[in-house]
Parts: C-alpha cells; structure tokens; sequence
C-alpha cells in the first residue's frame, strides 16, 4: 500500500527468488504493475524490465541484493524515482540470525545512495540481539523500531520423540487426509528415502532439495503451489520462497538447527489464519548430524549455531507450555498461563496419566555408570537389552552385571524411556559425540526416587480442528470451480481465493455484490475478476437446497504498538506544532519531507489534539477552486478513506495534497472518535 501511495519507485530486496515470482503474481493479480530483476531473467527479459523502471510504468521492483549491488542495477536505478527501500527477511543482515547473508551487509551503502528514500526492513523472527544487530547496521533509531506479537494463535505446537518416524508420520498423515502439507527433513537422501516411502502407501507426494535439477524443482514447487500434489517432502530449501495460503500442516521429520529456522519453517502454514498442525519428530540422534554442519561451517558462527540449537533443544523437551517458551526466546511474554493450543498444555489438563517407571530408569541409569559415562543411549540400549553385536563384545560389557538386564523391554520403547529421562534431567548428552552422562537428579533415581513420564501411545493426538460452521458440499464445489480458474489463467488456486474466502463465502451464502465484498479476501478488483461466476454457483446451490444468505459479524480490528520510547515521534511532532514550530523547521529537524510531518500531525488530530485550521491551509499548493472540491468530497465521503477521495476528483488530485486538505478539514471539523 505506501508503495502505491508513492510518486516513484519501490525497491523490495528478497533472498528468495521464487518469493519474488510468487508475489509479483500476487500483486499483479491485484493490479499493480510490478516486476523483477534476479538471475533467473535472461538479457532481453532483464533490457525490458529495466525500460519500464526507468520510464516510471512499475510500481514495485523485486530484487535480490546481488542483483542490486551489480553496477548497472545502480545506474538504472539512479535514473529512476527510488522512494522506498524495503528490505524483507532483514534478519539475514544479521551474523546472529539464522540466515545470514554477507551481501545483506552491503545494503547500507545503497541506502545512502537513495538517502531521500525512505527505507524500512521486516522480520518475522529476529530475537533481540538480531532486531539490535538490524538496526544498527541499517541506521534506524530505536523510535523506529516497530515490534508486532511473533504469537501465531492458529498454530497448534506439538513434538513426539521420534521413535518409528514412518508410522508416526502415516498415523499425523491419516489425521490431515486431502489437507495441504509440508514435511520438512535435513538431508535429501531423507528426503528421497520418506518420499518413496509415503508413495508406496498411496500418499500423493513429491521431493524437493537441491541435488534434483533446476527443472524438477520448478516443477514440483508448482504442483505444490497449485494443489495438484497436496504434499511436498523437502529439506529447508522449500518453502521459504511460497506465500501459500492453505498449507495445514508442517511436519518436521527432524529437529531444526535453530528456534528461528523453526518458525520459519512451520509459519509457512495457516497463513489463512485458519487452524494448521505443527509437529516435530524429536530425536536425539538428530543432534550428531546438526553439529557436524555446524563444525563444518564458519568459525566465526559457530557459537551463535551452538546457543540456537540449544535453545532448539529446550523447546523439544519443553514441559511446560511450548508457545510461551517459544515467545520468550524473541522476547515476548505470553499473557495467559498457557495457551492452551500446545501439546503440553493438553496434557497439563489431566488428559495425560503419568506412568511409574522408577525401576526401568534405575535400570538405564545403572548401564549408564557402568560403562563409563561415555556412550550413547543407543550403545547404553543395546548392554541392557543383551545384544551380541561388535561394540558391546569389544568393550566387553557382556561381562557386566547389568548386561540382558533390560531385555523383557523393547528397544523402541527403551529408546522413548531414554529421550524422557534426558527431558527430565536424568542423564545430561554431550552434543558432539551423543554420549550420556549422570547428573544429580539421575543419581537420586538410581537410589529409588520416583521417575514418572508420558506414555507414548497416551500423548495428545495432532487431529485436524474443525473449521468454522460451513456448508462442507458447497466448500468444494467452490473449490472446484477456483481450481478451474486458477488452471486457466496459469495461477495457483490460493492467489484467486484463499481457502478462508471459501470458507465464509460457504459459512455466509453472499448473494449479491455487497455482501461478497464483505468476505475476507474480497475486493473491488476480485469482484470484478470473479464475483459473477463465485456468485452465480453460490445462488444455484442455496437455490436448490432452499438456503437463505447469513449476515457476516462486523469485525473490529484492533492495533497495538511496541513503544520503545518515552513518547512517540507522532506526540512529539503534535508537542512542538503547538508549540509554535512551523511544518518547515519540524521538516529540517527531522530530516523528513512535508508529507511525513502532515502524517504525524494527522495521527494527533485522530487521537483527539486539535491545531488551528488556518495553519495547515498554507501547505496546500491546491488552487481555490481544487481546495473546494476536495472540501465538498470530504463532507460527502468522510475522512477515513483517502482512495475513495482520489476517486471522487477523479484522478488529479495527489495523495499528498488530499492529506494536506483531509488534515485541514479534520482540524476545522470537531470530532467524536470511538474509544
């Protein structure tokens, strides 16, 4: 929206190609002429779209940073009107964020280069050390930092140690039927093996990884995209690069490097904001992989990869209410005492018996001390349960008094114990080599104290929630009918509707213009492109089955603000206008065009601070005869709105002088605004 409300350019710096396709697709369908320049464009591609920049016909311009480093990227630039810098996953500027990109460190010198440009960055996962880390290499000062809720209430968290990780992802699979999901792993031979092996059970499914060629990957990437294969199989390459609207479900087959990755990862679900399923197959043996990739990287990050992935770690054995640890990790409190849509949280309601299994954890807990404190549980597993293999001969724990004295137990279920035991503190594991160790709690359960934990089969299913009252048959056949337009105009079905339009388009029955426009997704533009045909299959179906149109609740939307000042720039600027300082000198104070200065003057006067009108009459250029017009569209219209302004002159009055006249009006108009 500001980058339409600009008289230039916008430039949006994005890591990710595919992103950029995919919301250049999105925007386009609104109507808004945008493009992008990356490595995917060939020569003739790249001459034309840069001729569009420069001739002032595109909106928004996507890049990546290599692309707008290159010299002629600059040039080109440089003969265009840059009004707005937004650099998107601005976390990458940050060594401390998970996705660190050196190039992202030569933004700042661009954004000298367009210094009249306004810049802003976004994030959706910057812990504090990485919000500080953006805005001192990008120069923003602290008033500008503007922090949202990182809760996503849709969200439903929840880890099962990984015990048979094919069965436990049948089982999740068999809960989400003809859901939309992605399933994330950490190598592509993972990748490959589950692919085939969900395939043989009958699940439509498709790879994604970088070792499969560029062409495989586009085109599972689209069948992904336009709900042709509902379920794709990945390693952290996908899915960043989609804004996918209905994906139910992500399932992480292994343990994330990082918090940050991982919420990533699972906010590529629900975007709708309808429920999606969050679920993270935790095993410890994952850890052994994660830490050769870290030694194998940088050594200048390798204590920032330790500290996430430890931080990784608490959560997956979190007792207590994952969404509130999640939140503190970026430096949010959780309001409520639990959310109560986590897995912890269910079982914290008593729908989970505890088990005894004192005399099973004296019995690991014994193997553990025995052979030293120097292996794994798997090697520890393999003592109690008396196996022959080469290791336990070698080392000759046969002899041990402690060998076979497991066996009437099961490894799989041996393996559950041991995850539970080093959740609760038992035995400590070494992050390199995984080997396990005895703390002062695990000493007292050797002597008799009582070890309780979750019975495996007894943890909270993740089952689907129900979707809002809707008509199921009517969801479907709208369904059906936006994957024939998105297939005939070479989109996927989501950027026509998302999957909560049809929801309240079959919750409501609209049938008329109106009342479509008030579904969620809906706007002039859709309505023209697609209201008669979504429409007309809404009245035949009521028609047929005698349904009567519902009215939608009118929504309130609410804001709030982070404030990380004693006062904000909008109270400050009202302060010294009344004061008696000019709209010009506050300007060269701030360093700022008019416009921002009329902007923070108009956000006083809405939250109830008046000004003399005959102050802000001289910012107009307007002539006498334009002022009356837009004056006399004000008190037909309302201020609320400034597009329906535009359009009421048709077309030739700026924005900017509608938002010099909405103020002047405001002020001479006495107001009673809503608490």
């Amino acid at each position: 929206m500001p980058a339409l409300l600009f008289d230039g350019l916008t430039v949006v710096v994005s890591p990710l190609i595919s992103l950029m396709q995919d919301q250049v697709d999105q925007v386009r369908e609104l109507g808004v002429p945008a493009a992008f320049l990356n490595s995917t464009l060939d020569y003739a591609d790249y001459l034309a779209t840069a001729r569009r920049v420069k001739s002032g016909e595109i909106k928004l311009l996507y890049t990546s940073p290599e692309t707008l480093l290159r010299p002629e990227t600059l040039v080109m630039l440089d003969r265009s009107s840059v009004d707005c810098l937004a650099i998107d996953e601005a976390h990458c500027i940050s060594a401390w964020g998970h996705d660190f990109r050196p190039e992202y460190r030569q933004l700042l010198p661009v954004r000298k280069r367009y210094g009249s440009a306004v810049c802003v960055a976004f994030t959706a996962t910057a812990t504090r050390r990485v919000q500080a880390d953006i805005q001192g290499i990008l120069g923003f000062d602290d008033e500008n930092a503007f922090i949202a809720s990182f809760n996503r209430e849709n969200l439903f968290l929840e880890v099962w140690p990984r015990t048979d990780g094919l069965a436990q992802t049948l089982t999740f699979l068999e809960a989400h039927r003809d859901q939309s999901g992605i399933i994330y792993c950490s190598t592509r031979r993972q990748v490959n093996t589950l692919t085939a092996q969900l395939a043989a059970h009958g699940w439509p499914v498709l790879p994604y990884h970088a070792g499969l060629d560029d062409a495989t990957r586009r085109r599972n990437q689209a069948e992904f995209s336009r709900d042709r294969t509902p379920i794709i199989v990945a390693t952290i390459a996908f899915g960043m690069g989609i804004n996918k609207s209905n994906v139910r479900f992500v399932l992480h087959y292994n343990l994330p490097e990082s918090l940050e990755s991982y919420y990533q990862e699972i906010g590529r679900s629900g975007r709708d904001g309808l429920r999606a399923d969050c679920l993270l197959l935790f095993s410890r043996a994952d850890l052994g992989t994660i830490y050769q990739f870290i030694e194998e990287g940088a050594e200048s990050e390798r204590a920032g990869r330790h500290a996430r992935l430890q931080a990784m770690v608490r959560f997956a054995e979190a007792e207590g209410c994952r969404r509130a640890l999640l939140l503190d990790y970026f430096g949010e409190t959780l309001a409520e005492d639990g959310c109560g849509f986590c897995d912890t949280c269910l079982a914290a309601r008593g729908e989970v018996v505890k088990e005894d299994v004192t005399a099973a954890a004296a019995q690991l807990l014994d193997c553990v001390a025995a052979t030293g404190q120097v292996f794994g549980a798997g090697h520890v597993i393999d003592v109690l349960r008396g196996s022959r293999n080469q290791d336990v001969l070698r080392w000759r724990h046969d002899r041990l008094t402690v060998y076979g004295a497991g066996k009437e137990i099961t490894a799989k279920r041996w393996r559950h114990l041991a995850e539970q035991f080093i959740r609760q503190g038992l035995v400590e594991q070494e992050m390199e080599h995984g080997s396990l160790r005895l703390t002062a709690r695990g000493e007292a359960a050797r002597k008799g104290a009582t070890v309780l934990v979750t019975p495996e089969a007894a943890r909270p299913a993740a089952t689907a929630q129900e979707a809002p009252a809707h008509d199921a048959e009517l969801f479907t056949l709208l369904r059906t009918l936006r994957r024939e337009i998105a297939d005939a105009e070479n989109l996927p079905p989501y950027i026509v509707f998302s999957d909560r339009s049809l929801v309240e388009m079959a919750t409501y029955f609209p049938q008329s213009p109106q009342r479509f426009l008030a579904i969620h997704g809906v706007g002039e533009r859709k309505l023209v492109q697609h209201g008669e045909r979504f429409l007309a299959a809404i009245r035949a179906y009521c028609a047929e089955r005698g349904l009567a149109e519902r009215p939608k609740p009118v929504e309130t939307p609410t804001l709030t603000r982070t404030s990380t000042g004693e006062k904000n720039r909008s109270a400050e600027v009202g302060e010294l206008f009344a004061a008696g300082q000019s709209v010009a000198e506050l300007q060269a104070l701030y360093g700022v065009k008019q416009t921002t200065i009329v902007d923070h003057l108009s956000r006083c006067v809405w939250a109830g601070q008046t000004f003399p009108a005959e102050q802000i009459l001289p910012l107009s250029q307007l002539a006498a005869e334009d002022q009356a017009r837009v004056l006399a569209a004000l008190a037909e219209l309302g201020a609320e709105r400034l597009k329906p302004l535009f359009d009421a002159v048709g077309g030739t009055i700026s924005y900017e002088e509608l938002t010099v006249m909405r103020l002047y009006y405001l002020c001479l108009t006495p107001m009673t605004l809503p608490a």
